[in-house]
């Protein structure tokens, strides 16, 4: 007895929210599936192992990722590099970025107790002005303010 269970599927698609062709049923119950003829029934089918969900196949990412990563690589060394150096990294980009390490750094070492609150503030004006040239030149502004306060 062949049935047309078409019906069913999309029934069973419906209570499960997948695609019509993830659904298998189970070729041992078919009567079963034929029968259902409720959303409670479909369920306690699903639950039976009678109508089986076929898992979801995506497409791989892996080429394309290695791809991406291959593009990114290139031009980067020594003699493809094209601009100054201003051309391809923005002033203000390393500026940003060095200011945020120094006042990481500050903020460390008012944490610590290295420095008070009045020399935290005086040597983070210094960095905001971009006075401080580097960390190792802002380690140097920081003893010399620990050894003005000890003197």
């Amino acid at each position: 007895m062949v049935v047309n269970l078409k019906a069913k599927k999309r029934l069973v698609s419906r209570v499960t929210g997948v695609g019509v062709h993830r659904i298998k049923f189970d070729a041992d119950h078919l009567t079963d599936v034929a029968d259902a003829i409720t959303r409670e029934n479909i369920r306690s089918l699903i639950t039976a192992n009678s109508i089986k969900i076929k898992s979801f196949t995506g497409t791989s990412r892996g080429r394309a990722q290695t791809k991406k990563e291959q593009k990114n690589k290139r031009g980067i060394k020594q003699g493809s590099k094209q601009g100054r150096k201003g051309a391809r990294v923005g002033k203000k980009e390393i500026y940003v970025a060095k200011v945020r390490s120094l006042r990481r750094l500050l903020k460390i070492a008012k944490d610590r107790k290295d420095i008070t609150n009045p020399e935290f503030w005086s040597l983070y004006k210094k960095v905001g002005g971009n006075t401080v040239r580097n960390k190792a030149h802002l380690r140097q502004l920081m003893e010399e303010a620990i050894a003005k306060r000890k003197n």
